[in-house]
């Protein structure tokens, strides 16, 4: 038995977020909004939406020994997640800065301060929750070899998804283990290479990013929904139409109520149509992770048709499918 349906293992940030109605252009000042904190960082919001849902969840991450540390452990006991795997120390907390424009889109610079300090010493220090756990999700915002370390201590049976943001080449030993492989049009053209130009539609960019070795791939299409690939074939998964407000943390609520889906034995189609609303319900509110729905709230968007977004699709970075998009995001 596993004691925990999902284990995050990745970053914690405190977010600060202000409205601006224009991003500014190189050596340009704009003036915004009052300045709001929230807590974030993709590992941290991938937890508290796993928990929000009901999944038994856990994170594994570093955060500092300072006021936004604090913010941090607080919002995910709130949530209820396990925060016994969170380390405290070495490192300030990591801030991420966010921009979000009228249309409720978003750009992000990222300082990872403790991220940087989660260590593949303290991943072999935590075989016992990685065992514990059905489900592994991580992300790039902590060292790639902290994720390599991961894979290589996962239990035997359990299930690892990674989202590769911010993208970069992964090893095959990463590519290997991943049950998907969760990418947006950029992430997917950045892992592709070179080889990303030898097709220009996601069912292309699925099947050769399958033949680096993921056993399943997941790409987000923003407004155009998802598609899944596996060794079945490629298919596609419809949007729900919903305006977005912001977009912040969209994608992290969508890998991890993917990830809980699967680890409950749902198909990669059936999962990831279920992930699509949960994400599209959070880019309906403000914030990252006050905007996560519940299963009761996602339940009630489920009854919404599916459909085209009314703009153009979003396939930049922290989108999720199933909201109308008005431009890219990072």
């Amino acid at each position: 038995m596993y004691d925990h349906d999902l284990l995050v293992v990745g970053s914690a940030n405190a977010d600060l977020v202000i409205d601006v109605e224009r991003r500014p252009a190189a050596g340009e000042t704009v003036l915004g909004s009052d300045l709001a904190v929230h807590p974030g960082g993709k590992g941290a919001n991938q937890a508290v939406a796993g928990a929000r849902l009901g999944a038994r969840t856990a994170l594994l991450a570093r955060v500092g020994d300072d006021a936004y540390g604090r913010l941090l452990l607080d919002s995910q006991r709130a949530a209820g997640v396990d925060t016994a795997g969170v380390l405290v120390g070495g490192a300030p907390t990591g801030v991420a800065l966010i921009t979000v424009d009228p249309s409720g889109d978003n750009s992000i610079v990222v300082s990872p301060g403790a991220n940087g300090r989660l260590t593949p010493a303290d991943v072999r220090a935590a075989t016992g929750l990685l065992h514990a756990s059905r489900v592994v999700s991580a992300q790039l915002e902590i060292p790639l070899e902290t994720v390599v370390e991961v894979v290589r201590n996962l239990a035997p049976g359990s299930r690892f998804v990674l989202n590769p943001s911010p993208p970069r080449p992964l090893p095959a030993e990463v590519l290997a283990a991943c049950d998907p492989l969760i990418v947006n049009e950029h992430e997917a053209q950045v892992i592709l290479g070179e080889s990303a130009g030898a097709g220009d539609e996601p069912e292309e960019w699925a099947r050769l990013l399958l033949a680096k070795g993921p056993k399943s791939v997941v790409v987000t299409l923003g407004g155009e929904g998802a598609l899944v690939a596996s060794a079945n074939g490629v298919s596609r998964v419809p949007s729900v139409k919903v305006a977005a407000v912001d977009t912040t943390g969209a994608g992290d609520s969508f890998t991890a109520a993917l990830a809980w889906r699967l680890g409950t034995g749902h198909g990669l189609a059936e999962a990831a149509a279920y992930a699509a609303r949960v994400g599209a319900a959070a880019v309906t509110r403000r914030g990252a992770q006050e905007s996560f729905p519940t299963a009761e709230e996602v339940e009630a968007l489920g009854c919404a048709d599916p459909g085209d977004a009314t703009r153009g699709p979003g396939r930049t970075a922290d989108s999720a499918p199933g909201h109308e998009r008005r431009g890219g995001s990072l």
